[in-house]
């Protein structure tokens, strides 16, 4: 359980930093409706693109009968159906804050005069 004193949006950045959820799974955490979960999401994702130490991961929806992968949607809602095969079977997006990986310099990357 979150703790109350956080905003939503604190909220749901606690629950990503923890494990990964659909919006659905979110919505029920922080007692928020999914449109709420999805706006808030919005804004998440443009303030960690900022960040030097954290990233937002989604975990892209697949169709569940033909395997295709909804690669580069911009759009956090499940898609309706699969344009390959038409079904309507298809899994939801999770979404997740991991800590982005810290690049190690190269010694020979610094210029030195000889």
């Amino acid at each position: 359980m979150t703790s109350p004193r956080l905003t939503a949006r604190q909220q749901l950045i606690h629950l990503l930093t923890q494990q990964s959820y659909t919006a659905h799974e979110l919505s029920g955490q922080a007692h928020l409706s999914e449109r709420q979960v999805e706006d808030h999401l919005t804004h998440i994702i443009r303030s960690l693109a900022r960040s030097m130490l954290q990233q937002f991961v989604r975990e892209e929806s697949r169709c569940i009968d033909c395997g295709y992968e909804f690669r580069n949607r911009t759009r956090l809602k499940r898609p309706s159906r699969c344009p390959h095969c038409r079904s309507e079977a298809i899994s939801y997006p999770r979404f997740s804050i991991t800590d982005k990986p810290l690049h190690k310099k190269n010694k020979h990357s610094t210029c030195q005069k000889v």
